[in-house]
């Protein structure tokens, strides 16, 4: 199975900071954001894996690849590149013939994660969706976006509820079918799976989410995140 982290967003909510190190190059415990994701996987033995970035930050990247390369050379890396921001799916146009005709993961490049894969994977599998998104515990899912689920199936996401149905939120990963590609209407701008892909899939029942109760999750996005994650991980 291969994976694609998102790389592209320009962390406005980081700033000054962002403004000379994209985001998922930011460090905890010394080591880039997107390090500890490419561990994660590698860790259940996913080593084909994009990172997909803006091509504003290619310096960056090809600065970090070069810098990291012996720690990452058990992996094969691909970098590719978006010329304009166009969402959370947008750029996966151009990922589509890497990715081939078997599931991936998709995952968020600036939050820490430590699942089983495996058994989300397995869940995926099992009942073969399109897509299966894995669901992390937090303590304030207001600040979130949160599934409406009908057993293992989602419903659809409330995007920062007064009153959430649960403390279960999308944790930025999920294993998708290459079937969502047809979902995708790349003439469009902006392009957003959270918003254009998984509403579609929960409308015709093809989208399941799968709890992670006890797993790690760190939110980097902001200031206060990112330092909490620092502190913490």
């Amino acid at each position: 199975m291969k994976a694609v982290i998102l790389a592209g967003g320009m962390g406005t909510r980081l700033r000054p900071i962002t403004f000379e190190i994209p985001k998922p190059l930011l460090p905890v415990k010394k080591k880039p954001i997107v390090n500890h994701l490419i561990d994660l996987l590698g860790r259940h033995d996913i080593k084909d894996i994009a990172v997909l970035a803006s091509r504003t930050h290619q310096d960056d990247f090809e600065r970090w690849y070069k810098n990291w390369i012996e720690e990452l050379s058990d992996k094969n890396i691909k970098l590719f590149y978006e010329e304009t921001p166009r969402g959370t799916f947008g750029g996966m146009e151009i990922l589509k013939d890497w990715l081939g005709e078997e599931d991936f993961i998709l995952s968020n490049g600036d939050e820490l994660k430590d699942f089983d894969l495996k058994s989300l994977i397995d869940f995926h599998k099992k009942h073969q969706p399109h897509g299966t998104v894995a669901l992390v515990e937090v303590p304030n899912p207001q600040e979130y976006g949160v599934p409406v689920m009908d057993e293992h199936l989602v419903k659809e996401f409330l995007e920062k509820p007064t009153n959430p149905p649960s403390n279960f939120i999308n944790s930025g990963l999920s294993v998708l079918s290459p079937k969502v590609f047809d979902y995708a209407d790349f003439s469009k701008d902006n392009l957003m799976y959270e918003k254009d892909i998984f509403p579609q899939l929960a409308a015709e029942g093809k989208l399941i989410g799968y709890h992670f109760p006890e797993s790690r999750w760190y939110d980097c996005g902001n200031l206060e995140r990112w330092e909490k994650a620092i502190k913490e991980w």
